[in-house]
């Protein structure tokens, strides 16, 4: 993982729209089957949409029927994981570990061999194309 990325609310507010901006600074969720990512099955990296860190493999996402864009389990180091508890819930958090915006949420429904569902935000995250460079975003 690349070196950590600490920005101002002011400067992520510059940089993403205001629908990313909602969910990943302020937390938000967007709705079920709405995402780019929900049925993509294209080879690749999963990157966070705010820093360009790479998140998940392609190889591991799968169909879980929620209408979010899941997979089995991060990259080493990739993300963080934090209790969540709006919304009247216990809930396990994934944020993005280089700089801090928020992903999804994890789930100890999902297939083997981690029996883990990273439930992501379509709008958390940008694939890019096997072979393709990635490119993380600086200061």
């Amino acid at each position: 993982m690349a070196d950590v990325l600490n920005l101002s609310e002011e400067e992520w507010r510059r940089r993403l729209s205001p629908e990313e901006y909602k969910v990943l600074r302020e937390r938000g969720t967007e709705a079920p089957h709405v995402g780019c990512y929900v049925g993509t099955k294209d080879p690749g990296t999963y990157v966070c949409a705010a820093c360009g860190n790479p998140l998940y493999q392609a190889g591991v996402k799968f169909e879980s029927g929620t209408g979010w864009p899941s997979f089995t389990e991060p990259l080493p180091g990739a993300v963080r994981e934090r209790l969540d508890t709006s919304h009247g819930m216990y809930r396990t958090e994934v944020v993005c570990a280089r700089c801090d915006s928020h992903l999804g949420h994890v789930f100890p429904d999902g297939p083997p061999p981690t029996g883990l569902r990273y439930c992501m935000n379509s709008i958390s995250m940008r694939h890019v194309p096997e072979g393709e460079p990635i490119e993380l975003v600086t200061s």
